[in-house]
């Protein structure tokens, strides 16, 4: 990443931080920055993030680091179309989608939003009213074949299930990151 792309998503992260200070009351933008400053690898995933209009903000703080979440009103739209995983990838045998969200996400540098995670996300917001998002699955699911995903409809957030190896237009994933 050059020092004008830095930049440039650093105004960015600021200006959704500022205009959403109801996500993080009591978390300060120069404690942000200056943790980012010192991660270049931090840097290059909410890059990644934001280019693929996750539009990246603060949500919470655990013990002492920044937890940024996607919060786009909708599944990031290029992270959609995907498979759970690789076995869910491997496992198709016609109309395979071009990726799956769990090796994205690792190759991106973050993790699929946990349930709680994104329970608590959309106590900030009403997300995903027309799209739903993959979330990270216990492999208690996953072990059978299965993997969740969330979606607000009817005023409500609901975790449903599906086989790991659907994919849908509309279905993505929303990533996070500790910083």
């Amino acid at each position: 990443m050059t020092n004008q792309e830095r930049d440039k998503l650093l105004r960015a992260l600021q200006n959704r931080f500022d205009q959403h200070q109801r996500r993080h009351p009591a978390i300060a933008w120069a404690a942000v920055q200056q943790r980012l400053l010192g991660q270049p690898e931090a840097l290059r995933a909410l890059h990644w993030m934001e280019g693929t209009g996750g539009e990246p903000d603060v949500i919470a703080q655990d013990t002492g680091a920044c937890v940024f979440a996607d919060c786009s009103p909708e599944s990031p739209p290029g992270r959609r179309s995907l498979c759970y995983d690789r076995a869910a990838l491997d496992a198709r045998k016609a109309n395979k989608p071009g990726g799956n969200a769990l090796d994205t996400a690792a190759e991106a540098g973050v993790d699929l939003l946990s349930e709680a995670l994104y329970q608590h996300l959309q106590t900030l917001g009403e997300f995903d009213t027309k799209t739903p998002s993959w979330l990270l699955t216990p492999s208690g699911v996953r072990s059978r074949g299965g993997a969740l995903f969330g979606d607000r409809r009817f005023g409500r957030v609901f975790i449903y299930h599906n086989g790991a190896e659907s994919y849908y237009a509309a279905r993505g994933f929303r990533a996070s990151l500790r910083v």
